[in-house]
């Protein structure tokens, strides 16, 4: 059958002038090579025309554009639009109508470079949807093959929700939008997100109509801020507040939530107008004041842990939820009131007992110093009056020292209860702070919770022995050291000061006594108890001179009847002897007699 066909005679063809050599044939063959270019198109090296892809594969496609051969183009020039197939019409640009090897070289990417500037315009001003390849990942962003052209995909522009992998959509063809055209220097700004907005912006009107108050729903933990968390309700967003994640204290919502999390909420409040939609966490739980423990009574012990810290005081959680405020003042027993944190720091777990409890309002104190007993309490078996003691140097004032027996103790030291001896013009001079110090207890006030303490009652009194010295009349030895408007104090054997008025300064011959200086002085007064002493230098010798008589030569016989009046100056002169060895001797014989020795 098949050979009958090849061999079957041509029956219009003209054999005559074919054996007569007409040139029939010739005219036939220029008609159909006309007619065969007339059947192609005419193409021109750097022109860009449409084309139909006739054969694919991973390396390349074949486009026919209606020339003598078809051409080749590599599929990297697709990769924008993964969907291509055979059939689809695709615009090539004409490299070489024929290279060496008499290839037609075809480039779709420089077609598409060659009308893309026009073509993103066009997109831009008729807010038309677009393809474009993910190139790679740069700083804030996405670059984007649009047409060719490199655009910017901002990374907030690539979803709705923010995007924490970005790595993920390299290699990606996606739909966009250009949102953005800098004509000056061509530059690109394209968005994915614009394309779901409109969708999600119905979607937000749809579910805001249906919102109630106390309704609750399911949505998906989106976004996790300091302040909150930000809840995906399958299409608009809400806030659920950090206070209101739980009803104990959140220092950040990370201890909370999680991201991708669904979680239940409740609406609490929301904003047609602004679409915003307040959320709650805690509220689907019951309070925890009213779960708590009710044979919780003022007086109870009980245990918790330091949530936060203040310079007042420090809040206790006793319970999810339920806290108590220790403060300050009830740290400690003692009164010197210090900083909270000199007590307690966050995270310590302690017991304490319960102050007061206020249900109704929710509130709480607590107290630590009322696991110990009170000092004050039985202050008169540990600390009678004249019991002696050491104690730490607390405070200074003009008036005294404070100083603390033991963590709540506190007493006064006058500053007059300081010496017997030395006039102390402010403590400081006398001690300082944190020394200890021996007192003895004076006087006991327990309903102001104060101690009247004395630092000199713990030696005996040593104007009982300066009385029987420092006799009215009797002369010592002093050295002037220092010089007040007034007068000078004087100092005297055995640590005491006398002073010495302006007047009683003046020597014999003449002259003001100055500082430093060491002179014979007379007690003129003495004092116990205010223990004052009064000195005077010039009744040393002025008493010597109103004394004397001037010889008188020519009743000379007279002598013998005025020889006992010779001893008188002696006789004045014994209460005016310095003090001497002997004087010291006495004095430590008559401490040993008052001492009971």
């Amino acid at each position: 059958m098949t050979e009958e066909v090849k061999n079957s005679p041509i029956e219009d063809f003209d054999w005559e002038a074919y054996e007569k050599g007409e040139s029939k044939g010739e005219k036939s063959r220029e008609e159909l090579t006309k007619t065969y270019d007339e059947s192609l198109n005419t193409v021109r090296d750097k022109d860009v025309i449409e084309g139909t892809i006739i054969a694919l594969n991973k390396r390349e496609a074949v486009v026919n554009i209606g020339y003598k051969s078809d051409g080749i183009i590599p599929m990297s020039e697709f990769r924008y639009n993964p969907d291509i197939k055979v059939g689809d019409v695709v615009e090539v640009f004409i490299e070489n109508q024929e290279d060496k090897k008499g290839q037609l070289i075809l480039s779709h990417r420089k077609a598409r470079a060659a009308r893309s500037w026009d073509r993103i315009n066009e997109a831009l001003e008729k807010d038309e949807v677009i393809k474009g390849y993910i190139k790679c990942r740069t700083k804030g962003g996405m670059i984007v093959d649009v047409f060719g052209i490199e655009a910017f995909l901002p990374g907030s522009q690539i979803d709705v929700k923010p995007i924490r992998d970005y790595d993920i959509f390299v290699g990606k063809t996606m739909e966009f939008k250009v949102v953005k055209i800098n004509q000056e220097f061509r530059n690109v700004v394209v968005s994915h997100k614009a394309l779901i907005e409109a969708e999600l912006e119905a979607q937000k009107r749809e579910i805001i109509a249906k919102l109630e108050k106390g309704q609750v729903l399911e949505g998906t933990v989106k976004n996790i801020t300091s302040y909150g968390v930000f809840i995906d309700l399958g299409g608009v967003d809400g806030l659920i507040h950090i206070t209101d994640l739980s009803w104990g204290r959140v220092s950040h919502p990370e201890e909370v939530v999680a991201l991708d999390q669904k979680l239940n909420v409740v609406i609490l409040d929301f904003d047609d107008e602004k679409k915003r939609i307040a959320l709650g966490l805690k509220q689907l739980l019951p309070h925890p004041w009213d779960a708590l423990d009710q044979n919780i009574q003022v007086g109870d012990k009980v245990k918790g842990k330091v949530v936060v810290m203040a310079d007042y005081g420090a809040f206790v959680e006793i319970a999810p939820g339920v806290e108590g405020l220790i403060h300050v003042s009830e740290m400690s027993w003692s009164q010197h009131l210090r900083s909270a944190q000199d007590f307690l720091k966050v995270g310590d777990e302690i017991e304490a007992v319960v102050l007061t409890l206020d249900r109704e309002d929710r509130k709480m104190s607590l107290g630590l110093k009322q696991l110990k007993p009170d000092p004050w309490a039985d202050i008169e078996v540990r600390y009678p009056v004249g019991s002696k003691h050491t104690a730490r140097v607390r405070n200074f004032t003009n008036f005294g020292v404070f100083v603390e027996l033991e963590e709540g103790v506190d007493g006064l030291i006058h500053i007059s209860d300081l010496s017997w001896t030395k006039k102390v013009k402010h403590p400081s001079e006398f001690t300082e702070l944190g020394a200890n110090i021996d007192v003895q207890v004076l006087e006991i006030d327990k309903e102001s919770r104060r101690l009247s303490l004395g630092h000199k009652q713990l030696e005996e009194n040593p104007w009982d022995v300066f009385e029987t010295i420092f006799t009215v009349g009797s002369v010592h030895e002093g050295t002037i050291i220092e010089m007040v408007e007034k007068g000078a104090v004087v100092a005297l054997p055995y640590g005491v000061e006398g002073f010495a008025t302006p007047k009683h300064l003046t020597k014999q011959d003449g002259t003001r006594a100055g500082l430093d200086e060491k002179l014979d002085f007379k007690v003129i007064e003495f004092n116990k108890d205010s223990k004052r002493i009064i000195l005077s230098h010039s009744r040393t010798f002025e008493e010597e001179q109103r004394n004397e008589r001037p010889e008188r030569p020519a009743k000379s016989e007279r002598r013998p009847k005025r020889e006992p009046r010779r001893e008188e100056p002696a006789m004045l002169n014994t209460p005016l002897e310095k003090t001497t060895l002997g004087d010291l001797e006495a004095l430590a014989a008559l401490k040993d007699k008052l001492s009971g020795k």
